[in-house]
């Protein structure tokens, strides 16, 4: 009796340890990169490559959804607003609400999944592999060749994609009017600049940045801690997923808290 009452303790201890642990080998992964930032002749040549591939390739599933959210949040718009405010502010709400909210977040929700699981089976492959053991044994940073050039292509390009997710979803939002509400393209600018300011931008960025190096770091820490084969690629894949897109939430209201009063 006494055993079965212990058991959710030790259920919670046990929780609470591989927490912590996995707090430690994060920071252990953090200071590493830190470090590896010298050894510019490592990861100096993967950079370029690495931001072709979270940045250029991740536009076209960015595009899809500004645009669709776009054509949304004028429809919703215009339902919301009939009869009780000026149409204009349809201009307004697509404004603000793409720049400073759903434009980051989805964009980055979206790219959690297609960034942060590719580098999380990657390295997890090259892992269970024996490659990372490889390059240890021939003297190069697994830090420097890796997490690095992975890391800075995602600080340096999400910001990017975003802004551009921003402008295709304000467009859409633009035409949207025009062809379905019986807009004028005078009402829509009129209610877009209505509330503007070019922080709305700075804050699209900052939370852009954050989201991108949360989304690769976190793609690495499951990369470096697979193991169990084929099923450990799959696992580790799955939580860095999840556990990005957790953490770009929490930054969504940190950053709104902070940035916004």
């Amino acid at each position: 009796m006494r055993i079965s009452l212990l058991r959710p303790v030790e259920a919670v201890g046990q929780a609470v340890l591989s927490a912590v642990a996995a707090v430690g080998r994060a920071g252990q992964l953090g200071l590493g990169a830190v470090r590896a930032l010298r050894k510019g002749s490592i990861w100096g040549p993967h950079l370029l490559p690495q931001m072709a591939k979270i940045g250029v390739d991740s536009v076209p599933i960015a595009l899809f959804i500004a645009l669709f959210t776009g054509v949304v949040l004028s429809l919703q718009a215009s339902y919301t607003f009939t009869g009780a405010i000026p149409l204009y502010f349809v201009g307004t709400l697509v404004g603000k609400t793409m720049v400073l909210e759903l434009g980051p977040v989805l964009t980055g929700l979206a790219l959690s999944g297609r960034v942060g699981a590719n580098i999380a089976a990657e390295i997890g492959t090259m892992r269970v592999t024996e490659q990372v053991d490889a390059l240890e044994t021939l003297a190069y940073d697994p830090n420097a060749y890796l997490v690095v050039p992975r890391v800075l292509a995602g600080a340096l390009m999400f910001p990017m994609v975003v802004l551009l997710a921003n402008g295709v979803g304000v467009l859409a939002g633009w035409a949207t009017s025009l062809s379905l509400l019986d807009m004028s393209s005078q009402e829509f600018l009129k209610g877009l600049r209505l509330f503007f300011r070019s922080w709305d931008v700075w804050f699209s960025v900052i939370k852009s940045v954050s989201f991108g190096i949360t989304v690769t770091s976190v793609g690495c820490f499951f990369g470096f801690g697979t193991t169990g084969g084929a099923e450990g690629v799959g696992r580790a894949t799955t939580r860095s997923v999840v556990v990005s897109s957790m953490i770009i939430l929490v930054l969504d209201a940190f950053w709104a808290a902070v940035l916004l009063k």
